[in-house]
């Protein structure tokens, strides 16, 4: 049964924003977990990506924060009260964006930190004083060392996608921005996965949370339909491509698992005559928000990155995402399916997979709890053009069509490669050298090191004697008075 937003015990001008976005009714997680957070508690949520998380979290904090609202130009008014941590820029952004339309009609004020830029206009924004910092947890130390940010009377702390922070090594920095924080806040905790490190993280940091699970843990949507096909791994572009056009696919997502085979496979397939760009973590910022907008506005066919861009990137209405790779961690596979489906969309996930994949799938399996079946994938045989080599040191002509003879040669004939000139010097019997006689080798001379005195090693030579080019010139006497 859905819930209106209106049913909510929100103030108006959160009520208008809402409206203001057109959202009518509430997602599930939404529904159970806004009535918790106004109360205070703290909450450990479990639910898909693209289900509304972010305003679950938001307009609750919001909520609270209203009391504290000034219109007063005085940074001091105007403390950090609540702080939401995330593991990506893109993600950080997008919250960020999220927030400040919630609070668009209020005067609460709200800014975003992260890595890749330049600190200074951050550290602008946060000297005239913020109610709510979204930011990522390296650049955020980054402004905790240079004073930029105080956290002593933060409220509200939220850990959206803290699954995604763990594998990439941020708990230490966790560690630290936590113990910076009043011991007497609200935490929430959000994630799409539940796994053993983050049941350890809630019982460390939150107190007697609520468990809100809206689905199983780790379950997929059900609105993506999941497909995966035996592919060899030289023929997984083509695959991609054979896939795009019997469905008319416009758009994708194509991840992969390293940041140079996302690069390659990019510039592959923009060879291929599609419209390409790549998103991994070797990218500016800069270059990052321009591929994103890119794929928004559709002037990109595909988005081709490595798990930077599985977690929490709300682009609606893409319809498939491919799996290039299979993910080494199995978590990130629900994550990267999660790109699309979203709003109650339907959507295709392929995933392509090798010989070698057959454990990474198991692993999948096991997660989902699913049986996953392997589907093999015709692809028509592509004739090759021009001259090449056929593998067998020997080389082909193909005419137009993709077989065929040139200047009168059969159909599907095949000539030997030329031969290619050999320099003599290398064809030559092995010749000594002038030091080949019985003269020794100057490397292998062996030169007695002059006696040295005292203590001083014997492998310390001792400084050579200089003839002096210039002498002193002789004191002249001063001249006397006449």
């Amino acid at each position: 049964m859905t819930q209106a937003y209106s049913s909510l015990a929100l103030a108006e001008p959160l009520k208008r924003a809402v409206a203001d976005m057109g959202y009518e009714n509430m997602t599930p997680i939404q529904a159970q977990a806004i009535p918790v957070v106004l109360t205070g508690k703290d909450v450990m949520g479990a639910a898909q990506t693209g289900t509304g998380k972010t305003a679950a979290f938001s307009l609750p904090l919001l909520e609270r924060l209203l009391k504290h609202e000034n219109s007063s130009a005085s940074p001091a008014r105007h403390p950090v009260r609540a702080l939401v941590l995330l593991p990506t820029r893109e993600l950080a952004v997008q919250v960020a964006q999220q927030i400040a339309l919630y609070a668009k009609h209020t005067k609460l004020r709200s800014t975003v930190v992260f890595g890749g830029m330049d600190m200074k206009p951050q550290t602008l924004e946060l000297k005239k004083g913020v109610e709510v910092l979204v930011a990522t947890p390296g650049r955020l130390l980054d402004h905790i060392e240079a004073k930029n940010a105080v956290l002593n009377q933060v409220e509200y702390v939220v850990l959206d996608e803290a699954d995604r922070m763990l594998d990439i090594g941020f708990l230490p920095d966790l560690q630290r921005i936590l113990s910076y924080l009043p011991k007497s806040r609200t935490t929430l905790l959000f994630s799409a996965t539940f796994s053993p490190e983050i049941k350890r993280l809630a019982s460390s940091y939150l107190q007697d949370p609520v468990t809100i699970e809206v689905a199983r843990p780790n379950e997929t949507a059900s609105t993506v339909e999941q497909r995966f096909f035996s592919v060899q791994d030289d023929d997984k572009r083509r695959a991609i491509r054979h896939v795009l056009a019997t469905r008319g696919l416009k758009q994708a997502f194509v991840f992969v698992n390293s940041k140079l085979g996302c690069a390659r496979l990019a510039r592959s397939l923009e060879r291929d005559g599609l419209k390409t760009a790549a998103l991994h973590g070797d990218k500016s910022q800069d270059e990052r928000l321009k591929a994103l907008e890119a794929f928004k506005s559709g002037e990109v066919d595909l988005l081709v990155c490595t798990d930077v861009a599985a977690r929490g990137l709300d682009i609606k209405d893409v319809p498939a995402v491919f799996n290039h790779d299979v993910p080494f961690n199995a978590e990130d596979y629900v994550h990267r399916i999660g790109r699309t489906g979203r709003a109650g969309a339907s959507g295709l996930a392929v995933t392509l997979v090798a010989s070698s994949d057959t454990r990474l799938v198991t692993d999948i399996e096991k997660l989902i709890k699913k049986k996953i079946e392997l589907e093999p994938l015709e692809l028509q045989e592509e004739r090759p053009r021009g001259r090449f080599n056929d593998g067998r040191r020997a080389w082909r002509e193909a005419d137009e069509d993709g077989g065929g003879a040139r200047g009168g040669r059969e159909r599907g004939a095949y000539r030997s490669a030329p031969a290619a000139k050999r320099d003599p010097f290398f064809d030559k019997p092995y010749e000594a050298g002038a030091t080949s006689d019985n003269t020794t080798p100057s490397w292998d001379v062996v030169t007695k090191a002059a006696p040295v005195r005292g203590s001083i090693s014997a492998n310390i030579k001792p400084k050579r004697k200089l003839a002096a080019l210039f002498k002193a010139p002789a004191p002249t006497a001063e001249p006397t008075a006449q």
